[in-house]
């Protein structure tokens, strides 16, 4: 298991904190009340834990298969549904979108080798990463790739505690399926939208993993 680049200055400031703050606890409360110093200390040195979870990136057999679409991030699948696309394709698509929770790995993932041919990022509300309205009205970064099977399109949404999308690709960039193309930070959703017709291989409510759980099949 590594950490994720996004999290060494959160870590960092939140370790400076937790050593300051346990300082000041033990010099004010070691002699008069002891229990609580060391109730202080347990809770916020969980929390500093917490934090170096929430930026994990574990070891992973990665899927790589150009007939599959891949799970670009782990969580719970919430929606499997025929949507018109506004954004983009102005026509319909399957979406299928997926839930991260805050201790869930927020690393996202290529679903796809492929041009990036669309890179949005589009500013928005923070409604919680499961409401209906959240994939057109919260803060969402929205990137369209391209092959010889076909063009999806995928949406880094945030949620109610997501305050920072990161994005890494651009507009004709060459992207291979599974690399990292971006983080969320705090929570928050994935929404892949395909061809009507994609074989999907998920179920709602099926726990999945990012770079690991195929998504869907091109006929």
């Amino acid at each position: 298991m590594t950490i994720h680049r996004e999290g060494y200055q959160t870590i960092g400031i939140s370790a400076l904190v937790f050593g300051l703050l346990n300082v000041a606890s033990f010099y004010f409360f070691s002699n008069s009340m002891p229990w609580l110093a060391l109730v202080i200390f347990i809770v916020t040195f969980g929390l500093w834990l917490f934090l170096i979870s929430f930026f994990r990136i574990p070891n992973r057999t990665l899927t790589i298969d150009g007939n599959k679409i891949i799970c670009p991030a782990d969580g719970k699948v919430v929606v499997i549904e025929e949507t018109v696309d506004v954004e983009y394709f102005k026509d319909k698509r399957i979406q299928v979108s997926v839930f991260m929770s805050p201790a869930n790995v927020h690393v996202n993932r290529n679903p796809m080798d492929g041009e990036v041919i669309y890179n949005q990022y589009h500013k928005g509300k923070f409604l919680v990463a499961w409401h209906p309205k959240s994939s057109t009205e919260n803060e969402r970064w929205s990137v369209a790739v391209k092959n010889n099977h076909g063009t999806i399109l995928y949406k880094q949404i945030a949620g109610a505690l997501a305050k920072r999308i990161c994005n890494y690709t651009s507009v004709g960039q060459q992207v291979k399926q599974c690399d990292e193309y971006g983080f969320i930070k705090f929570g928050s959703r994935v929404d892949i939208l395909l061809p009507i017709g994609t074989k999907i291989n998920v179920q709602l409510n099926e726990v999945v993993k990012g770079g690991v759980t195929v998504l869907a099949s091109w006929n």
